[in-house]
């Protein structure tokens, strides 16, 4: 009687001899290779040591590498030496202007340093802000940088913070010179002949309210302009929208107030107060000029154009990204804690001389 066979299991004949299932490691490469593990790793990491390694044997170890499918154990390596090569950030959240291109100055400086990073975005709740700390600490961060973001108290991490003027233990910050952004401003609507400016002051949870206030309050009694209580109006509602600016501006003329010019706490907001003062039958600039903050991307192309006091955002990003790497590479501090950038006034179509006709 003819015994059943058992189906026979032919050999993987893709699998390179003597492979396992086991995940590959760098001596079974090395094993393969008749090469020492240390150069495969220069090559695989691309240290500026391989370059002394002949290009035949760096395809030969890439080579190797695709053909045993090994993948290098980055976090396990990165931990040893005690850095896990990524970042926390916090942000309000993710919508076109300040944020957007922060990050993207930000990005590019973590990129080239070879770090990459986690986002949290907590729409100003602090329970979210202190959350996120400790979920990006258990995640093993080497620091955080906070954009836009205030902070209860200093954090067990390394920090950088963006736009965040108060000073804390171990933190270094990132501020706009606020004082030369009000002279720019006023400076120029002064040179219009404006002096009936209304104000947007940003909304109570921005870091940067308080600070850029004050200093609109001691520029304007400098040029001799007065900032009267009834052209003050203040940001509500946290959208990242041209809503607040539109919804503010209609408050203005409700009120029936007077004015020439407005100064806008942001781009956004200005962007709104436009098309609430077109509502109106104003135009702009030969009813009121106007001048927003930021200088976003889709400030050259409103209809008009935006004048606009100009953050080198996208420099900021960048300094957060040096300033955090340089935290997480030494063993102490930074010496520097503050980093003050300058603006810059970008005069564009929606301001002109007080009286102008069309």
């Amino acid at each position: 009687m003819t015994q059943p066979t058992k189906d026979r299991v032919e050999p993987d004949q893709t699998r390179p001899a003597g492979k396992s299932d086991a995940a590959p490691s760098l001596a079974t490469l090395a094993a393969h290779l008749g090469l020492s593990p240390a150069a495969i790793s220069r090559v695989l990491n691309q240290s500026p040591a391989a370059r002394s390694i002949p290009a035949v044997t760096q395809e030969r170890i890439f080579a190797a590498a695709r053909q045993f499918n090994y993948r290098p154990n980055v976090l396990a390596r990165s931990l040893r030496r005690g850095h896990s090569m990524t970042v926390g950030v916090l942000v309000p959240e993710i919508s076109e202007g300040y944020t957007t291109l922060v990050l993207a100055g930000l990005e590019q400086g973590l990129l080239e340093a070879g770090y990459a990073f986690f986002l949290c975005s907590h729409h100003h709740r602090s329970d979210v802000i202190e959350r996120s700390q400790i979920m990006l600490s258990q995640r093993a961060v080497d620091g955080i940088v906070a954009i836009d973001t205030r902070l209860e108290h200093p954090g067990l991490l390394p920090m950088v913070t963006v736009s965040c003027p108060i000073e804390m233990p171990g933190t270094t910050n990132i501020i706009l010179n606020h004082e030369r952004a009000a002279e720019l401003a006023l400076e120029h609507l002064v040179q219009l002949g404006h002096r009936e400016i209304a104000f947007f002051k940003g909304q109570s949870f921005s870091s940067d309210t308080c600070a850029r206030w004050e200093a609109i309050s001691r520029m304007a009694s400098r040029l001799g302009v007065r900032v009267d209580p009834t052209l003050q109006v203040e940001l509500h509602g946290d959208a990242p929208t041209h809503e607040p600016g539109y919804l503010a501006t209609q408050r203005l003329l409700a009120a029936g107030a007077r004015f020439t010019a407005l100064f806008a706490f942001n781009d956004v907001s200005a962007i709104g107060a436009v098309r609430a003062l077109r509502e109106a039958g104003l135009r702009v600039p030969h009813d009121v000029s106007v001048v927003g903050f930021d200088d976003v991307q889709s400030a050259a192309f409103q209809n008009p154009t935006l004048t606009t006091v100009r953050q080198p955002l996208h420099l900021m990003g960048l300094l957060a990204a040096e300033a955090i790497v340089a935290h997480a590479s030494s063993s102490t501090a930074p010496e520097v804690k503050r980093f003050v950038v300058e603006p810059e006034l970008i005069v564009r179509e929606s301001t002109a001389p007080i009286g102008v006709r069309t």
